[in-house]
């Protein structure tokens, strides 16, 4: 199950007396993505090299190391750690010793894997958006249930005859939240999801 960072979270290294600083924190959409690279960014370092993945949206840059051995590697890193929903940005000072093309692809692509491997995770849960009906004597009851399999109540739409809730409900828990509210309401109402 792939998983997004729970925060930011930073990793230093010193290779052959460049320093390597990587930075990597959610992003839940390509500008967050982008916003976070340009947020950590050093303009006065050497190469700020980074790369993101968001389900299937990725890129990656080398910011003037030769072609493939910065951004793609920390990309592999991302990927190797099961990640999504995540940027990763290495700073690279350099330090007057060249590294070579597979010095490059080890130091960015190992600091930016140390990074993520290091970085506080949270399982990321696909959610789908359903709507369900119940009483006003049923509304606590359902409540506790539906916080207790996972689900977020977005809205909340009361009526004379009840109150009409809109969810963010764990897709591998519809079916079975569904089968309690039509156990709950005696098939009074369903999850309605879509």
């Amino acid at each position: 199950m792939a998983s997004t960072l729970a925060g930011r979270h930073s990793h230093r290294e010193t290779i052959k007396k460049s320093v390597f600083l990587a930075h990597a924190g959610p992003a839940s959409d390509v500008e967050a993505a982008l916003a976070f690279i340009a947020s950590h960014a050093d303009p006065g370092a050497t190469h700020n090299c980074w790369a993101y993945r968001i389900g299937a949206a990725y890129r990656f840059s080398d910011d003037g190391e030769p072609g493939g051995t910065a951004g793609r590697p920390i990309l592999q890193a991302i990927e190797g750690q099961d990640c999504d929903r995540v940027a990763v940005v290495v700073t690279r000072w350099y330090g007057g010793i060249n590294l070579g093309t597979g010095g490059l692809v080890r130091a960015y692509g190992g600091t930016a894997a140390t990074c993520l491997r290091l970085a506080p995770k949270q399982a990321i849960i696909e959610t789908v958006l359903a709507t369900c009906a119940c009483l006003y004597g049923e509304l606590q009851h359902v409540k506790s249930h539906l916080a207790q399999a996972g689900a977020t109540i977005m809205e909340e739409d009361f009526n004379a005859e009840g109150v009409v809730l809109t969810l963010a409900v764990p897709r591998q828990a519809a079916a079975q939240v569904d089968a309690w509210i039509v156990n709950l309401t005696r098939g009074r109402s369903r999850l309605r999801t879509g």
